[in-house]
Formats: C-alpha cells, structure tokens, sequence
C-alpha cells in the first residue's frame, strides 16, 4: 500500500480507505449503498487491513448514527491501529439546531460520535458541507476548539466550492486557528468539474484531496454496458445515486475507452477508473466502498501498478466536458491561468 502526504499536514494516509455508508442500512437510501451489519463489517475490515488499509471514513448522517456504531464496535481492540474520518452538518434531528455547523451542533455532534464511535478521538473530522447560515468564523473557532481540547486531530471540509474553501482558509490563517488539510470530493472519469476550480485551489493552498464515488455510483464499476439495460441491482437503479442527470452516450464513450486500457492492462473497468484518479495532482486519497468481500477484493487490487501516460490521455481525451464559465474563457489564454499538469 502506497501513503502520502495529507495536504500540508505531517498525517499520512494510505491512498486507499474503506468507506462505511454501507454499514447499517437503516433507510431506503442508504439500504440502496448496502446493508453490512457487525460481523461481515468485521470480516471486510481485516481484509482491508491485511492489504494496509488503515484510514476507515463514515459520517454522523450515515443511517443516522448506525454506520459509526457498527464501526465502532469492529474497531475495538484495534483503534489504535486505525485512522477514522467522520462527518458533521447534515440533519441528524427534526429540530432547528439540528443541522449546521455552529458551535452548538459541533459540540454536540462531536461528543455523540465519539460515543457511537467507541473512541475518545477523531483522526480527521469533516463538515460534510458548508453551511451559509453561521458565520465561518464560528465554525473555525468551535473547530479549533475540538482540538486544542483533543476531540480531534486534523479538520477538513467536503462538498465545498471554490470561494467557501478559500474563505474558510482565510479566516484560519487570521486568526492563527487550525486549517483544513484537506477537501472531500466528488471526483472520477464521468463527472471532472472538481479540475475546473476545485483541483487548482488545491495545488496552491496546499489541501490534499479525499475522492468519494470514485466509481460514479457505480456506473464506472464494469457493469453499464452500451445498449444493454441498466444492472437492476445497481445503487444507481435502486436510488442511491449522486450528481446530475446522466448523460448515457458520455458513459459509453468513457467505457469504451475503459474496456480498451483494461484489456491492455489486464486488469478491470473499476481498478483502471480508481488507478486513473490515482494519477491527478492533489489525491491523496480514494475512497472505495463494498457490499460484500469481492468487490473490496476488487477494488484493493486498483493500486500497485500504474497507468501508461498515452492510456491516461487515451480516458482523458474520452472523459472530457465542456466548462462552464468562467472557465471556458480562462482557457482561452492558459498562459494566465495555467491547467494543472496531468503528464
């Protein structure tokens, strides 16, 4: 197992973690992810820590609360071997200060998962979104708190925008308060816009990338096939999918040119999608989740090899979109705003 660097952190992580929203299954969305319960949570834990898997990602909303208990009691007796990300802001209560990222909901949220959790410290502790309701520097301050008191180890964000990072940045840097390391992401083949803005904040400000839906809700996973109906039990089909509409004739093209490097390569359509990430400036880490035992085993086989640079261009040249503005007209003249280097 490859590890790298956390953005500007002295942590080191394994480029792959095992993400537990499969845990639980405790309503129709998340049944959609998956329905893993105690002892095959135990089961696909060891089999991440034999192939050096040691950072496991959950989040408070996971099936309210049921994915951190089921990892919380895998883990015990071998917490100290492990690293766990989880997750705060989303709604976790029918009541007014139930979502958000104000100090009252932090310190709330904090101390239930380190219940749920069975430990008495976060390795890295996520906003799951930004919240435009509570002033940043509110939130910075109650985070640099968990801290400073050792509740928490490191801070990142998720799901942030370009100018909702730089500000939260800003703000730490002001007040000399801990900073994100690092941005969890919506990132892979089928959906790129994380490069138009999100990938060049990175490079400069020095934040480390955290991939979630690597696969693209499964649709890059090998088993969409060009005029061939959808998997029925796909999480794309059962509702549990993320991102915009899909654009079928996009998807096939990108598998096209996936069945192509994988048959050169030898290995599968979901290992080449994970590899090809891999190989983006930023990434520190993929995320990869599994129903069962063998699409884990799959999955961990994505790293220890890497792609040609002509097949990286080969998915690059199949993958690629259109910007929006303002970035169509920055690239008119990369001389100014230059592209992030990918060769």
């Amino acid at each position: 197992m490859e590890y790298r660097q956390l953005g500007a952190s002295g942590l080191k992580v394994p480029v792959l973690s095992f993400g537990t929203a499969t845990f639980g299954g405790g309503n129709e969305f998340f049944k959609a992810w998956g329905e893993t319960q105690l002892d095959e949570a135990k089961h696909l834990i060891n089999l991440c820590l034999d192939a050096g898997v040691t950072l496991f990602d959950t989040a408070n909303v996971y099936s309210r609360g049921v994915s951190e208990e089921i990892l919380g009691q895998a883990l015990e007796g071998i917490r100290n071997q492990v690293l766990i990300s989880t997750k705060a802001t989303f709604k976790m209560g029918d009541g007014p200060n139930d979502y958000g990222s104000s100090r009252l909901q932090l310190i709330k949220q904090c101390e239930d998962s380190l219940k749920r959790l069975k430990t008495d410290h976060i390795d890295i502790y996520h906003m799951h979104g930004f919240d435009g309701n509570t002033p940043v520097e509110e939130t910075l301050k109650s985070l640099d708190n968990l801290i400073q008191s050792g509740k928490v180890r490191y801070i990142a964000c998720s799901n942030f925008s370009g100018w909702h990072l730089m500000k939260s940045l800003s703000t730490s840097e002001k007040y000399g308060w801990s900073k994100y390391i690092a941005h969890q992401a919506y990132y892979s083949l089928l959906d790129r816009e994380f490069e138009w803005e999100l990938m060049p904040l990175g490079i400069d400000q020095h934040i480390g990338t955290i991939v979630w839906s690597p696969l693209a809700s499964g649709r890059l996973s090998g088993k969409y096939r060009r005029n061939q109906p959808r998997p029925a039990d796909s999480r794309d089909q059962k509702g549990g999918h993320h991102g915009p509409d899909l654009n079928e004739e996009r998807l096939y093209n990108i598998i096209d040119a996936l069945d192509e490097v994988a048959e050169e390569t030898g290995k599968s359509v979901a290992q080449v999608s994970i590899n090809w990430l891999l190989q983006r400036p930023t990434i520190s880490n993929i995320i990869i989740g599994a129903r069962n035992e063998e699409q884990l085993k799959q999955n961990l086989e994505a790293v220890g090899w890497n792609l040609t640079t002509d097949q990286v261009k080969k998915l690059d040249a199949a993958s690629v979109t259109d910007p929006v503005y303002p970035y169509w007209h920055q690239r008119q003249d990369t001389t100014l705003v230059p592209l992030p280097e990918f060769y």
